[in-house]
């Protein structure tokens, strides 16, 4: 999969304009889509010019097919942070999508956690939310600079994964994403 950035929240004038003509949504509509589509994550991987050689990489996400594009931008509007991409997944005979994603700290913590917690996600990825916070903390105060620190941000991330597991097998996605002429026909 390839990703493409398609737009920015705090982009050029001119992109600004083009986002201000954009309608914001309701605070709850919001948070009933991150409950259904919302994917929290957390990467560490080994990289040389860390301090303690470990790099902690929190996303939230948000894809959805190429022609719900709109909603994507009304969601970006509503929290005024993150880009939109397109993802590439020809080779799969899927049709075209778009990812929302938040992944700069600062966004993360002042913007995204904050509505969050003012408008709180009701389903199963509540607890989810849970953990990456916490996770996001650590990371904010310095903890994934210390081999202690790691370890007690690996233990949440795998709670996370454990959820996520569990959640995707109770809701496998159907073959509605492939193209007519696409793989599985």
């Amino acid at each position: 999969m390839r990703l493409q950035e398609v737009s920015r929240v705090h982009s050029t004038r001119k992109g600004k304009e083009r986002i201000q003509s954009i309608k914001k949504l309701h605070p709850q509509y919001v948070v009933g889509f991150v409950d259904g589509e919302g994917s929290f994550s957390v990467s560490i991987y080994r990289d040389e010019a860390m301090r303690n050689k470990i790099f902690v990489r929190p996303e939230f996400e948000i894809e959805v097919r190429a022609d719900d594009r709109e909603i994507l931008k009304r969601i970006q509007k509503t929290l005024g942070c993150g880009k939109i991409y397109k993802c590439n997944y020809e080779r799969y005979g899927w049709y075209p999508h778009v990812k929302y994603k938040v992944s700069r700290l600062d966004e993360i913590s002042e913007v995204l956690i904050p509505f969050l917690e003012k408008y709180p996600l009701q389903a199963k990825k509540a607890k989810i939310f849970y953990y990456f916070k916490q996770i996001i903390r650590k990371r904010m105060n310095g903890k994934h600079l210390t081999k202690e620190g790691v370890e007690e941000i690996i233990k949440l991330r795998d709670k996370i994964r454990a959820l996520g597991k569990k959640h995707r097998l109770e809701a496998a996605r159907v073959r509605e994403n492939r193209s007519p002429s696409g793989v599985g026909r």
